[in-house]
């Protein structure tokens, strides 16, 4: 006989079995054993937490012949039927393949024979949200007002996918993300029912791995032991499996942040790399090791959020009071910049050296923000304590302006491009080739000339600036088309987003050619 997943082998087959979703479960059971069930559930969660699981298991009970407190009790004919999936009255059907009119349709004209053998013909709908809103009107009548021996049970991880009309008409259901201490102690029943030998760190990394969802755990589970079949399951054997590292390094490299050691970061990138650790999988887990030190450094109950170990609660403890809350934000922002560029860099580990290199050299960092600032003169008080560099010492000479010189203005009138200048006075001919969104975002933007004589949009929402740089820049670069077929020529043109009082220092280059009497259409 073939092997079966770990997930599948030990699929709950009764609602005790069922792992933290007590407040579902409970009540269930009390409407199977008072004969309260209702017509229409709808179940909504994460994946993996249990909602297809918990219909199947329902829809046993409630065709059970002797159920037992509200559970089916998995002898009976019904029960093995529907267990085997021979039964006719359990039909589960998949949206996302199955989302069109004529599928619902199907469903209509079957629900109108009563079942042949036991009490109810239930119908598992999983991903509803896939159905189209064609078959959602059409099964709209239906879920209102099914015969009495019709259940539907609807299956989604995104609620909010699904039409009021149809959320109106169902019991509701939200099951939560499983806990990391329940994860672990279904595994460890596992792997003593299937006599693995594993440690407890291993089976916790791999529960905290999982992220809530206990069909992940199993999956993971299962691909460490076949990885070391027959040996023991060790932490570090985990983390090799998984690709994962342990969180001494995400400590090394805090140490190194926070010294503004750029070479022995990339070090430690470095021996990730010849580990064969993800890249991606370490920039996540270290933004919730910052995080964790965030936590600590801004409450006193901090320390009760984290699943750490004693000692190495200590000693995060200890690094919290390196780096104040501003600049643990920093970096936390810094890395989750990058955790999104990631996916689509095609040279991720430049990306990220580059990134941890900017995290270390503050001056490198294009805001101008006061946490920013306050990283610039940390450094530089590192820099002084160990030697004043050449470097330090010219920048602060040339940095030195007379009192009697004043100081020149950002932007000249006279040093707007021509290109510029005349893409300006066609602006509105611009707004008008752009949809609804694109116009409003665009209004709201200021356009500068930068240092090298381009357009530069400017936004002090940084979800303007998004919605242009998405997709690799797609919207971007249907406005440089645009411009350019307005202007007849290819005008450089950025984006960039500053705080409200850095935006206030650059003047409009609307201003600035209204200022030279040149007319704007």
């Amino acid at each position: 006989m073939s092997y079966t997943a770990l997930y599948r082998k030990f699929r709950p087959s009764e609602f005790d079995e069922v792992k933290g979703q007590d407040h579902i479960v409970t009540t269930l059971r009390n409407q199977v054993s008072a004969n309260r069930t209702s017509h229409a559930y709808l179940f909504c969660g994460t994946r993996g937490t249990g909602k297809t699981t918990v219909a199947k298991i329902l829809a046993k009970a409630v065709n059970c012949e002797n159920p037992k407190d509200g559970s089916p009790c998995g002898e009976c004919e019904m029960c093995r039927k529907i267990a085997a999936q021979t039964s006719m009255n359990v039909v589960e059907i998949d949206a996302a393949s199955n989302n069109g009119v004529a599928n619902i349709r199907d469903i209509i004209d079957e629900v109108q024979y009563s079942p042949t053998e036991g009490k109810y013909k239930v119908y598992i709908i999983d991903e509803v949200h896939m159905l189209s809103t064609g078959a959602f009107n059409a099964l709209l009548k239906t879920l209102e007002e099914p015969p009495e021996y019709v259940m539907f049970i609807l299956a989604t991880t995104e609620a909010h996918k699904i039409p009021i009309t149809i959320l109106s008409r169902c019991q509701r259901y939200d099951f939560k993300r499983i806990t990391i201490d329940v994860i672990a102690a279904r595994l460890r029943e596992l792997v003593d029912r299937e006599q693995v030998d594993a440690e407890e760190k291993a089976l916790r990394y791999i529960a905290k791995a999982a992220d809530g969802s206990m069909r992940d755990a199993l999956s993971l589970l299962d691909q460490c032991i076949a990885f070391y079949f027959g040996q023991t399951l060790t932490y570090d054997r985990a983390l090799e499996v998984l690709g994962a590292v342990d969180t001494e390094v995400y400590s090394r490299m805090y140490r190194q942040v926070v010294d503004y050691q750029a070479v022995g970061c990339v070090e430690i990138i470095d021996e990730m790399m010849m580990a064969g650790r993800d890249l991606g999988q370490f920039v996540n887990e270290f933004i919730w090791y910052l995080r964790g030190l965030l936590l600590l450094d801004a409450s006193e109950q901090g320390e009760e959020m984290l699943d750490v170990s004693g000692e190495r609660l200590e000693q995060m403890k200890q690094e919290a009071k390196m780096a104040d809350s501003d600049q643990l934000m920093r970096y936390i922002h810094i890395l989750s910049d990058l955790s999104g560029n990631l996916r689509y860099a095609s040279q991720k580990r430049v990306l990220v050296e580059v990134t941890f290199i900017k995290l270390c050299k503050p001056q490198m960092d294009e805001t101008q923000d006061l946490t920013t600032i306050e990283s610039r003169l940390q450094s530089i008080e590192k820099q002084l304590e160990q030697g004043v560099p050449t470097t330090v010492v010219q920048t602060v000479e040339t940095a030195t302006t007379p009192v009697d010189e004043k100081p020149k203005p950002q932007i000249l009138p006279k040093a707007v491009p021509e290109d510029v200048r005349e893409l300006v006075k066609k602006w509105v001919d611009v707004l008008q080739r752009c949809d609804a969104v694109e116009r409003n975002m665009l209004s709201q933007a200021k356009k500068v000339v930068g240092d090298d004589g381009v357009l530069v949009l400017q936004f002090t929402d940084p979800i303007n600036e998004g919605y242009f740089q998405q997709d690799n820049g797609k919207a971007l670069e249907a406005l440089h088309e645009i411009i350019s077929g307005v202007c007849g020529k290819d005008v450089a043109i950025q984006t960039r987003t500053v705080d409200a009082e850095m935006d206030s220092r650059f003047p409009d280059v609307m201003d600035l050619i209204q200022f030279d009497d040149v007319e704007v259409q």
